[in-house]
């Protein structure tokens, strides 16, 4: 949050300290590199076993989960914001990824259910790419293209799933011999070659960049834990880097003079994306699921809008389709909305697991005056039943 707000004091709108437009490479770029570090990094993660035992919620929210959310959105963006419906769905596919970076203080609390830390870890990191393909179909038909290209995507997909299993499983085995095993003191930059190496190869062969970083993660846990083991810290700083200067670089993209372009119909279906769209769509996916309510609530909620969005909406505004500014100011807004309601909340519901005895006064205070009257009520009667006996006093002598 302080580095959007940092970013857009910076920008053009207040203080033009960063001179940046939307069509600026920079912009484009520095999203992209940013996303790619965090499938990267989520994918290491998770290895193959463990993708494999934890794959039930994360299936339930991506199979049936994601495509009611984009629905659902779409509905949002027809009838809220009066996008025409193809519009509708384009933006209702920019915005259906989920963003693990917000949910950090539930991802990493081991209070947490592990099944919702899992499932949550999960679905960030697969949801992009699964995205990605109704982006750029629905891109395409914005655009009145007759030919949709789904033979090339498709292509694109396949590419970028076999580079990120190849290139690693390929370095991981050369390191294993003695001629390019690597020292101790170099080991948390064995994975970062790998990375490297996948994204210079997805580029060059306009493989899906997106899925080839979230494969390769996967692989490298799977098959090198040594490797997956050095490059923990040293990835998640890196990450984060890249993270928040994506964030300084979007938060000068928005203005005043931004924001006061938006209509209240659009200010109304950014709300309803982040409050209802997921929510609904999740209370569907769980039917039967064996999730308790307070888990359901917190996997429903922390679906936020962040760096696969932002790159989608670059997309869709560099593609000049007649409704490109306006779906970009609709993403914008949404994604600047999520940024601050879930930085301000991810602590506060991960409390909501932890032991009573750890939870601190403010918590409890804050819940308490939250809880309904009728519990205090039920509460200071059960209070009443039950007197605490004082202490008989001593006799004197």
């Amino acid at each position: 949050m302080i580095f959007l707000v940092a970013g857009f004091l910076c920008g053009e709108g207040v203080t033009g300290l960063i001179p940046l437009e939307p069509g600026n490479p920079i912009v484009g770029t520095l999203a992209e590199l940013a996303l790619f570090s965090v499938l990267f990094t989520d994918g290491m993660r998770v290895g193959w076993s463990e993708l494999r035992s934890a794959w039930r919620l994360p299936g339930r929210a991506l199979l049936l989960g994601l495509p009611l959310t984009l629905v659902i959105t779409a509905v949002f963006a027809h009838w809220v914001a009066g996008l025409p419906w193809i519009e509708s769905f384009l933006i209702g596919a920019v915005l259906a990824p989920t963003d693990p970076v917000f949910a950090a203080a539930l991802v990493g609390n081991d209070k947490v259910p592990a099944r919702l830390r899992q499932l949550l870890n999960v679905e960030s990191g697969v949801n992009d790419g699964l995205a990605l393909p109704f982006v750029l179909i629905f891109l395409a038909t914005a655009s009145g293209s007759p030919d949709l290209q789904l033979g090339t995507l498709a292509g694109e997909l396949v590419l970028g799933l076999a580079i990120g299993v190849v290139v690693p499983w390929v370095a991981i085995r050369l390191e294993a011999t003695r001629f390019f095993s690597a020292s101790a003191g170099y080991q948390p930059l064995n994975a970062f070659a790998i990375g490297l190496l996948v994204l210079a190869l997805g580029q060059v062969t306009h493989g899906n960049l997106y899925l080839a970083a979230f494969a390769a993660g996967i692989t490298i846990a799977t098959c090198g834990p040594k490797q997956r083991e050095s490059f923990e810290q040293f990835g998640e700083l890196l990450a984060e880097l890249f993270k928040l200067a994506a964030l300084l670089v979007f938060g000068a993209l928005i203005s005043l003079a931004f924001l006061a372009e938006i209509p209240w119909g659009g200010w109304v279906f950014a709300i309803l994306a982040l409050v209802v769209a997921r929510p609904a769509a999740l209370a569907v996916s769980f039917l039967g699921s064996g999730l308790n309510m307070r888990e359901q609530a917190a996997a429903a909620w922390f679906g936020p809008k962040g760096f696969a969005a932002v790159v989608y909406g670059l997309l869709v505004l560099e593609s000049q389709i007649p409704a490109a500014d306006e779906v970009f100011h609709l993403v914008a807004v949404t994604i600047v909305l999520s940024i601050l309601a879930h930085s301000s909340t991810d602590v506060l519901v991960a409390r909501w697991f932890d032991e009573p005895t750890e939870t601190p006064h403010w918590h409890e205070k804050i819940t308490s005056a939250l809880r309904p009257s009728a519990d205090r009520r039920a509460a200071d009667e059960a209070a009443s039943e039950h007197p605490r006996s004082l202490p008989e006093p001593e006799p004197d002598h």
